[in-house]
């Protein structure tokens, strides 16, 4: 039996301005959790994946855009359920601190 991993989302490198950083935390078959840490980020790329994500934002503040036009800022506690191929991006993250996420990957289906 495998024991039990403890660690801390605050752990791991701070990211520079403009910048992300992600931090594997967990998988199980197709299911990952990740830590993804970000400061100042301006994206204009758009994601699409091809699972759901269930993202909480820890820390820090954020704006998420969807290709629907729609958009929502985040607070700590908020979180979202991106269906898969839901087409977003991150497009502010507060630049004066570190914004941090929990991502959970889930299987999709």
């Amino acid at each position: 039996m495998k024991p039990p991993r403890f660690g801390s989302l605050h752990a791991g490198a701070a990211p520079e301005q403009g910048a992300e950083s992600f931090i594997e935390l967990a998988r199980s078959g197709t299911a990952r959790v990740e830590r993804i840490a970000s400061r100042g980020v301006v994206n204009s790329d758009w994601y699409e994946q091809g699972w759901p994500e269930f993202v909480l934002l820890v820390a820090g503040a954020a704006k998420l855009d969807f290709a629907d036009g729609n958009a929502r800022e985040l607070k700590p506690g908020d979180w979202v359920l991106l269906p898969d191929h839901c087409r977003h991006r991150v497009t502010w993250t507060d630049p004066n601190q570190e914004t941090l996420w929990l991502a959970v990957h889930l299987p999709p289906g």
